[in-house]
């Protein structure tokens, strides 16, 4: 039975990784959760799985969760603020840690991490796209495994199985092209919030399904696929597949072409990397090739998702860029999900901030330096948003 534990367990990957472990009660258990602020639902993942640490992000709900548990007969240390996750992160005989947490605020908890021998189911971009300078020569320190738990890098990760070293020639990431993949540029300035949250085809949490509609999550797995997988950006290229049933290719040095299949269901990836180099049986929904029916492919319209190619520029710069673009991109999300900017602000807000940022970038960054220029990031967003024309902004009713 493996060890497990699970930061941002209330969220999307969090769940479904406790769905896993209800599933398979004979092949995992939890040591460790932590969470963000939703009192509730950490308060019944408490009671079911027994956890021996619990971490609460929001310090303010310490005390609503200490009652919502106290008739519980079994309690846990309770821990709170990023300390406390990263002491959840690093506790105990856990062998796997899922990093569910969304954005940079994963990174520091994946650090400890590792720091303690812990092998990394990895859910978490920011992890290697920020802070790939500091966390690379850590797991090659600490020997331990960083195995991708997103979908696209799961299917890359699984048809290298077997493949010899010097064998990848390419690597193809399939993109779903999110809820404005058929809706003309032209009128993608007058897209709302509610518009861009329809994925027609995944069920994700609010910031990465406005990633996949701009195509920066695409980008984003560009950059995190040259860590992983030690590809040159002129070696990863990105098709939009609008059925999302191949995960993602890889070419090999004779052409041969691989691809893993199956239904759109982050449990998939997220079993693997808990179980790798095993197979564990599910009753899930078998893929049923018939019943998927055509699967198409098409180029991705640049002019349409501007992200991408901010992202390739970013991740070939190198150095700070990719943390400084991250951030950008988390803070410009953010502005429109609140409804303080539009659609095609986000890209715009971007560039900006790499831009200014080029001439600062330093080449071989310490986790200071990446920290400094994610907060960086973050404030030039905002000081960008106050000089955008107004023509851009939502007029907000």
């Amino acid at each position: 039975m493996k060890a497990i534990t699970i930061l941002g367990s209330t969220g999307s990957i969090g769940t479904q990784t406790l769905d896993i472990v209800t599933h398979n009660p004979d092949k995992f258990r939890v040591v460790g959760l932590a969470a963000g602020s939703n009192v509730n639902l950490l308060a019944e993942q408490i009671s079911e799985f027994q956890p021996e640490i619990v971490a609460l992000g929001n310090k303010n709900k310490l005390t609503e969760l200490q009652q919502a548990i106290a008739s519980l007969p079994k309690q846990p240390q309770i821990l709170v603020g990023e300390e406390g996750i990263c002491e959840v992160a690093r506790y105990g005989d856990a062998q796997s840690v899922v990093t569910g947490i969304v954005g940079c605020a994963g990174l520091l908890p994946t650090i400890a991490a590792i720091k303690a021998g812990k092998d990394i189911a990895l859910a978490n971009k920011e992890t290697l796209i920020a802070g790939a300078p500091v966390v690379l020569p850590l797991v090659e320190k600490h020997q331990v495994k960083l195995l991708p738990a997103d979908s696209e890098h799961s299917a890359i990760f699984q048809c290298l199985q077997g493949v010899p070293e010097g064998g990848l020639r390419r690597i193809i990431l399939t993109a779903s092209g999110g809820s404005f993949r058929d809706l003309p540029v032209e009128q993608l300035s007058s897209v709302t919030v509610k518009d861009a949250l329809k994925h027609p085809n995944w069920s994700m949490g609010q910031k990465i399904t406005i990633d996949s509609a701009t195509l920066m999550n695409k980008g984003l797995e560009v950059i995190e696929a040259h860590y992983l997988f030690g590809v040159d950006y002129d070696h990863i290229d990105i098709v939009i597949h609008p059925q999302s049933i191949i995960h993602s290719l890889i070419e090999a040095q004779d052409t041969s072409m691989l691809a893993q299949l199956g239904w759109p269901d982050m449990r998939l990836p997220l079993l693997y990397a808990l179980s790798w180099p095993e197979r564990i049986y599910t009753d899930w929904e078998q893929l049923d090739l018939v019943k998927a029916g055509d699967l198409t492919f098409r180029e991705p319209d640049h002019q349409k998702y501007p992200c991408m190619q901010l992202a390739y520029a970013a991740g070939r710069a190198g150095g700070l860029m990719p943390a400084v673009l991250n951030a950008a991109n988390e803070q410009a999300v953010a502005l429109f999900l609140r409804e303080k900017i539009g659609f095609l602000d986000i890209p715009r807000l971007i560039e900006k901030v790499c831009a200014r940022f080029i001439a600062d970038n330093n080449s071989n960054p310490s986790l200071e330096d990446i920290l400094s220029a994610d907060q960086w990031a973050r404030q030039a967003i905002v000081d960008a948003e106050a000089t955008l024309s107004k023509d851009y902004l939502i007029t907000l009713k």
